[in-house]
């Protein structure tokens, strides 16, 4: 079975790594994904295992069209019953990369029109659309007059753990939280601070991490449970797998944020995957804060200027003063899209990896505090 599995810019080379080390064949690396070949027991595995994976898809038509007629013609040509119950509902996400097709939602439309068409020709009867829990999600890739359809594995896009709740103002994607500490090196046994933590993304990922726990294991629903082939016997069997591979771990994880909401839900968290107490979160400033330990690492999500205002340069060197005062022998990672307010923290970065929070474009910077 051929997958494409989608990540966020910056991660391709950590994707291909995961699948590698899962058992994936076949592995080339694209933009914003990788490419590659599983068995179904892979393919249930990666939705569960993989961290840095965003969607699953499983390609299944490929056609060329420069028109809409051409658009609509080969998708009608193809046979959706070997995929699609006339029963079921189904959606289409679309992503489109064209002169010649300038509006994604449109070639979504065309599409769907083609599906049900068939449908109706056939049996009479259409399947329904569901746009918010649909079946079956089609996924419809335009490169120029290229296009690829898939099936979606995943449903919902990986990164919704199910551990997080509503509340949190600005939460970070979990997929970057967790790319974040695999880029930063950390080895789950130096003690690791988040300073200011928010609702705990980058602090439940690491524990996650240290844990050797699949980030998926506590989600109920994918894509592929509605595929006329999917078989629980072996998704049970998978999920048994992994839930043999978590291992209680040595670590210290300290979360630190002023705001107490923040830190309710980062406890909440940490709940659901059954680490409350294993991992310590205080509300304080972080200029108060005092590691007990002479050396670690930090990983941060600090404010980027956007609720902050006109002081976010002062807060910046701020930062930089209570790092280098506080954390003498610690590596600090941070990830800002405020070049300007980086400069003031007063330190002179050792690496600097590009990385998108949601559409800003940010620097992911590490500073050895000697």
């Amino acid at each position: 079975m051929k997958l494409t599995i989608k990540t966020l810019f910056g991660f391709e080379d950590i994707l291909a790594n995961e699948i590698r080390e899962l058992g994936g064949e076949k592995i080339e690396k694209i933009t914003r994904g990788v490419k590659c070949e599983g068995n179904p027991a892979f393919l249930y595995r990666a939705n569960l295992a993989l961290r840095t994976a965003l969607k699953i898809l499983v390609p299944i038509h490929s056609f060329q069209a420069k028109t809409e007629k051409q658009l609509y013609d080969k998708m009608m040509g193809f046979d959706w019953s070997n995929f699609l119950d006339v029963d079921q509902t189904f959606a289409i996400d679309t992503v489109v990369f064209s002169e010649l097709f300038t509006h994604s939602k449109y070639v979504g439309y065309k599409s769907k029109d083609a599906i049900v068409d068939q449908f109706r020709n056939k049996y009479r009867r259409r399947p329904n659309i569901d746009t918010e829990k649909p079946d079956v999600l089609f996924n419809v890739h335009c490169a120029n007059d290229f296009f690829t359809v898939s099936m979606d594995s995943s449903g919902a896009a990986l990164n919704q753990r199910g551990y997080r709740e509503d509340g949190h103002r600005a939460p970070m994607n979990e997929v970057l939280a967790a790319g974040m500490v695999i880029l930063s090196g950390w080895d789950k046994k130096t003690p690791l601070v988040d300073p200011m933590c928010g609702s705990g993304t980058i602090l439940t990922e690491a524990a996650m991490i240290a844990m050797n726990m699949a980030p998926n294991l506590k989600r109920k629903d994918f894509g592929f449970r509605t595929w006329p082939e999917y078989s629980p016997i072996l998704f049970n069997n998978v999920m048994t797998e992994e839930q043999n591979k978590m291992r209680k771990p040595s670590m210290d994880i300290t979360g630190i944020d002023i705001d107490d909401s923040a830190v309710t839900l980062a406890r909440k968290a940490l709940g659901k995957i059954g680490l409350r107490r294993e991992v310590k979160i205080k509300t304080m400033d972080f200029r108060d804060f005092k590691p007990i330990n002479d050396h670690g690492m930090i990983i941060t999500n600090p404010p980027y200027g956007e609720r902050i205002g006109d002081d976010i340069l002062e807060f910046y060197k701020t930062m930089g003063d209570a790092f280098k005062q506080n954390f003498a022998g610690y590596d600090a990672w941070l990830i800002s899209s405020n070049k300007k307010a980086l400069k003031q923290i007063g330190l002179k970065d050792s690496e600097r990896i590009t990385l998108y929070n949601g559409k800003l474009e940010c620097d992911f910077c590490k500073y050895e505090l000697y």
